[in-house]
C-alpha cells in the first residue's frame, strides 16, 4: 500500500494536506497511522480525549493540529537544549 503520509515530509505539508493524508489513513490503513503517531510521540491519552471531546469535528484536522503542535514543541526543546550546550570551551569540564 502506498502511504500518503511520509513522516519525513510532514513539516513541509500544509495543514490541509496533512489532514487529508490522515483521513485517508483513518479509512484505509489505520495501523499505519497509529505507527506514525507513535513515532511522532503523540500522547495516546490526549489523542483519545481530544477525539472524544470533538467527535463532531474532522478527526484528520484535529490530529494534524496535534502533530503540528508536537513538532513545534520538539523544535523548542531542541533550541532550549542547544542554548544550554553553548558553553564557552574554558567553562567546559
Amino acid at each position: 500500500m502506498n502511504n500518503p503520509l511520509d513522516i519525513s515530509l510532514i513539516e513541509k505539508m500544509s495543514k490541509e494536506d496533512l489532514a487529508n493524508a490522515i483521513n485517508y489513513l483513518i479509512e484505509q490503513d489505520f495501523h499505519a497511522l497509529i505507527q506514525i503517531l507513535y513515532r511522532l510521540d503523540i500522547n495516546e491519552d490526549f489523542l483519545k480525549q481530544t477525539l472524544h471531546d470533538n467527535a463532531e469535528k474532522d478527526a484528520g484536522l484535529l490530529i494534524a493540529n496535534m502533530i503540528i503542535d508536537r513538532q513545534i514543541q520538539k523544535e523548542k526543546f531542541k533550541k532550549q537544549f542547544k542554548q544550554q550546550d553553548d558553553i564557552a570551551d574554558e567553562d567546559k569540564w
